[in-house]
């Protein structure tokens, strides 16, 4: 097995916020492509798998970062996957600079899931097989965002360009949901240091998400993601939730 996987990205202006920085978003988007080219290579992409009734999904995403990139900059993004637990398939991510300083890492939890019924496949009865290396520097395992009360409410409707080829929101367009929260006077002085996500249940074209969210602690913001339920009325269920240190 090829454990460790390679790729160079450049940070173009789609990558990039109002200040020239590479967006929260982007580095999702720069670890998700990284991670499905290692499962080309490893032979356990969305093609292969779907031919077995199966498609990947991420679960919850921890992110640090030391700097964020910026306009024009080439960066090595080299991603592995760690052992496998009961439930999930766990991936670290670290990205360097030109000189071989660490820019941003990630730690990742991902799953199968069965195409018809969207009920998440145990790895023991997959029949997916990774072995995960420990390098002893990745980040904890993200762990859950316990609900709180949270003062501010916005909605938002999930769009077609938000979708992905499993026929939900991508993962990384949460963060620019989450990003559009605060005005730019915000970031502009506080980019981001820290983050977690995480995707309780799929967003599905048109489905409408209340974010209910709050700055707490002065620099961090929390947010939950909610929609209402089809077999409750009038009650809610957490699409997804988000903590973002500043």
């Amino acid at each position: 097995m090829e454990a460790f996987y390679t790729k160079k990205f450049t940070a173009d202006q789609i990558h990039l916020d109002r200040f020239g920085r590479l967006k929260p978003s982007a580095i999702l988007r720069f670890a998700q492509e990284a991670a499905g080219d290692h499962c080309n290579v490893l032979e356990l992409d969305w093609d292969t798998l779907a031919e077995r009734g199966l498609f990947w999904a991420v679960i919850r995403h921890r992110v640090q970062v030391q700097r964020l990139p910026v306009a024009g900059e080439t960066i090595t993004v080299e991603t592995w996957p760690m052992p496998t637990t009961r439930s999930a398939f766990p991936r670290a991510t670290v990205a360097y600079d030109k000189t071989g300083n660490e820019v941003f890492r990630t730690v990742s939890l991902w799953v199968l899931m069965d195409i018809n019924s969207r009920g998440m496949v145990l790895p023991g009865k997959s029949g997916v097989a990774l072995d995960g290396v420990v390098r002893g520097n990745e980040l904890a395992l993200p762990s859950s965002i316990l609900p709180k009360p949270l003062e501010e409410t916005v909605v938002r409707r999930v769009g077609y360009t938000e979708l992905d080829r499993n026929g939900h929101m991508n993962n990384t367009r949460y963060m620019d949901w989450v990003d559009d929260l605060l005005p730019s006077s915000f970031h502009g002085e506080h980019p981001v240091r820290e983050f977690t996500v995480c995707y309780l249940s799929e967003a599905r074209e048109g489905q409408q998400i209340q974010l209910n969210w709050q700055l707490v602690e002065g620099d961090c913001l929390q947010v939950d993601g909610r929609r209402e339920r089809t077999d409750v009325p009038g009650e809610q269920e957490r699409v997804f939730a988000a903590q973002v240190r500043f």
